[in-house]
């Protein structure tokens, strides 16, 4: 035994050894790189250029900038980083030996022996291996990286799902970021590229933490929090956020609900109440969360109150549900809230009636809450089952029933029922 001990020590120590110590790292403050997200005061903007313009930012910094590896596979000018070629350039170990077809262009193409982005061509492989290296670089170099791979939500778990698997069982740090998300937001693209399922298959990884963000305060606050936790506190997690190519109207948030929002679920928009309304509560998430705003507006014209949650996270509260149950059973109570009640249902305590859920998904993820509904109370969730199909958001929401007519149609059907 002694022999064998001496031998392995020379030989390295023992194999396979997993090392968690490495720098802490100073991530900048929010409103440094994402105050247009802070206060947007109304502009229109898609999720998914607000993501872009962080990340240029978070590029800026001289602590962190260095350490930010930015991964595309084949649509960097689809998401709007064709900026970040100048600002940064697109790594290539020999360097730029042609000239670029857009080369009269301000944005033109630049790959560059120091370059930071890396492109991996049409390739979720390569880019997913990529993202893996650079994601547990903490331990295997001692030196912590942060890397943001963005693609096509559809080729994400979907496609390379098994790889993504083997990065968590790796104790992997980063952000997948699924942009051009959603069944009915991404139109026109049809069946191989509209994603309605990646946050059910996101659900299944432990280690992995699903937002659907439906707004850049949302977005900002979820970036912010996460680098904390894996560059800072040195957590063993990675992030997944959806984020849509739609532009629409960007409202202010209040940092104040900068909890909530990592917990799943905050109040957006609160019913008046009087003895003889009518209520009802509306859950929604990413885009759909603007369908079932315009849902409450139509339910007010005709005599209906709603109360409006914005859900960022179903597996979140879906987690949170079956911790309580767990903790119920060993009869523990949440040491940090002193709460034994699921955090979804504490919140639709806040409101009355029937519950409605809407989002860009399969019915599955927002069923996934069912079990912590508050007692007595219906609940209906409306997704989009089934195949893309190529046409408009208007159209492609109207067919798979996730539109505010939709919405106000599903609480006339059971308000009564």
């Amino acid at each position: 035994f002694q022999y064998l001990t001496a031998r392995r020590i020379k030989l390295g120590g023992t194999l396979p050894k997993r090392f968690t110590d490495s720098q802490s790292i100073r991530v900048p403050e929010l409103s440094g790189y994402a105050k247009f997200a802070i206060s947007p005061d109304g502009r229109e903007i898609s999720t998914t250029m607000a993501f872009v313009r962080m990340l240029g930012n978070l590029l800026k910094d001289p602590v962190l900038g260095p350490r930010v590896v930015p991964i595309v596979a084949d649509e960097a000018r689809t998401f709007g980083m064709a900026n970040l070629f100048k600002q940064v350039g697109i790594y290539s170990s020999v360097g730029q030996h042609y000239e670029p077809e857009d080369i009269d262009s301000v944005l033109s193409y630049r790959e560059a022996l120091d370059g930071q982005i890396l492109e991996e061509g049409i390739s979720e492989a390569g880019a997913i291996a990529s993202w893996t290296a650079a994601a547990t670089s903490y331990s295997v170099h001692g030196l912590a990286m942060i890397p943001f791979y963005i693609y096509y939500s559809m080729f994400g778990f979907q496609r390379v799902g098994d790889a993504i698997w083997a990065a968590a069982d790796q104790m992997a740090r980063g952000f997948l970021l699924g942009a051009t998300s959603g069944r009915t937001t991404l139109s026109g693209e049809g069946l191989q590229h509209q994603d309605g399922s990646s946050h059910l298959v996101a659900a299944t990884i432990p280690n992995c933490k699903a937002y659907d963000p439906a707004f850049v305060t949302e977005l900002a606050i979820i970036i912010d929090y996460g680098m904390r936790q894996m560059l800072e506190e040195q957590k063993d997690y990675f992030y997944y956020i959806t984020l849509v190519n739609e532009n629409y109207a960007q409202p202010n948030v209040p940092l104040e609900c900068a909890q909530d929002v990592i917990r799943g679920c905050y109040l957006l928009k609160k019913a008046v109440v009087h003895a003889t309304n009518r209520q009802v509560t509306l859950l929604g998430s990413g885009a759909i969360l603007n369908e079932v705003i315009r849902a409450a507006d139509l339910l007010f014209e005709q005599g209906i109150h709603a109360t409006v949650f914005s859900v960022t996270s179903w597996s979140e509260l879906a987690r949170d549900g079956k911790l309580v149950e767990k903790n119920q059973m060993t009869q523990k109570i949440d040491a940090k809230t002193g709460v034994d009640m699921a955090f979804i249902t504490q919140q639709l305590l806040q409101s009355a009636g029937l519950i409605i859920a809407a989002t860009d998904y399969v019915h599955a993820v927002p069923e996934s809450i069912r079990a912590y509904i508050p007692e007595g109370r219906k609940y209906i969730t409306l997704g989009t089952d089934g195949f893309g199909r190529s046409d408009t958001r208007a159209v492609l929401r109207d067919y798979f029933g996730v539109d505010a007519q939709s919405i106000v149609q599903a609480v006339l059907a059971n308000i009564h029922a």
